[in-house]
């Protein structure tokens, strides 16, 4: 589903946003995010984890997910819209291509602009 600037985000958009995940479609998911978004993932070498910017860095850093958990999968999912700000609660599960399973709550804060996202910040919950 591609998202014109006139339209409003919605629980909805975070549902579609997630079924584009859970298809690791990278097309599909870009075309949520504006040109110089911002993502902060879960883990990196700084507070803010790993940061990417713009949207082919982000799209790097995506596809690096899938490719390092060919079977990742989010559900059990909840999603709240205030305003241009967002958040997504799931359960992230799959299998690391080094064969360690992968299974954490978790949760991304979004920000939007003109109804796209201009930073998607993503926490887990450290197993272990």
């Amino acid at each position: 589903m591609a998202m014109t600037h006139a339209q409003n985000v919605t629980v909805e958009t975070l549902e579609a946003l997630m079924k584009a995940f859970n298809a690791h479609d990278l097309d599909a998911i870009m075309e949520y995010f504006t040109d110089d978004c911002v993502f902060d993932a879960s883990k990196g070498p700084d507070p803010w984890g790993a940061r990417s910017t713009g949207k082919a860095a982000v799209r790097a850093a995506l596809a690096a997910r899938f490719e390092g958990v060919l079977d990742v999968q989010y559900d059990a999912d909840r999603h709240w819209i205030c305003g241009d700000l967002g958040v997504s609660e799931w359960l992230v599960h799959g299998t690391t291509t080094t064969g360690a399973t992968v299974r954490a709550r978790g949760c991304d804060h979004w920000e939007f602009r003109d109804g796209l996202i201009a930073r998607k910040d993503s926490y887990w919950k450290i197993v272990g």
